[in-house]
């Protein structure tokens, strides 16, 4: 594990990815440095948050319901997958009611496979046009994920990467113009993430490098 860790560069955050995992498997993990988790179940992620050290910065990485928001919106650092304005709105008004900023990153929908969730292209242009993000006070967008084909093909892989790259570089040009706090791009997973660092990501979502293959069958 240490020797994983050490390999992904230091201006590239590692989350490791702890969903099903049990919570002295992820204390190993903490007690060898890692402090970035990423969970994709709010009942799951609250109870972690209560067994495992305060310092831990937890991440959610899944597809958010709206009912859900709730249980994580006091504590969580980091929503990956905000997938539509609803969404967002929401994330705002649970943020409201605990008095505290949410950072989010805009999902965007580059894999060629249909269950992957996100905005397309042409809905994120028009909803970033509509500004209507700038009314939120209690949510803070700080860059965009995307998660590509699960595919042995390298090349498509990276014309994905490439094409959230380039339109992170052209939001941030535009809607996010002088926004210095818009600079996250979340891309990479255990099968992909040295293309996505190749690609200029900013944050990794490692499980199986650094916990192994999950068993499904929990």
């Amino acid at each position: 594990m240490n020797e994983f860790i050490k390999s992904i560069p230091k201006n590239v955050k590692l989350v490791a990815v702890s969903k099903t995992q049990p919570c002295e498997i992820i204390r190993h993990a903490y007690s060898n440095g890692l402090r970035i988790f990423g969970e994709s179940k709010p009942q799951e992620l609250v109870r972690k948050y209560n067994e495992l050290p305060k310092d831990i910065e937890w991440h959610f990485i899944g597809h958010l319901q709206t009912n859900k928001i709730k249980h994580i919106a006091p504590f969580v650092n980091l929503i990956h997958s905000v997938d539509s304005p609803r969404l967002l709105a929401e994330i705002n008004k649970e943020a409201t009611r605990q008095n505290r900023i949410i950072n989010c990153l805009l999902q965007l929908h580059i894999a060629k496979e249909e269950s992957k969730f996100g905005f397309t292209v042409d809905e994120l242009q028009e909803y970033l046009s509509t500004g209507e993000f700038l009314n939120y006070a209690f949510v803070k967008i700080v860059g965009l994920m995307g998660i590509a084909t699960f595919t042995d093909n390298t090349a498509q892989i990276r014309s994905e990467f490439q094409t959230l790259r380039k339109i992170f570089e052209t939001v941030g040009k535009t809607a996010f113009a002088g926004d210095a706090d818009f600079c996250e791009l979340s891309m990479g997973m255990s099968n992909d993430y040295k293309i996505a660092i190749s690609e200029s990501s900013t944050i990794v979502r490692i499980g199986s490098l650094i916990f192994g293959e999950r068993n499904y069958s929990k």
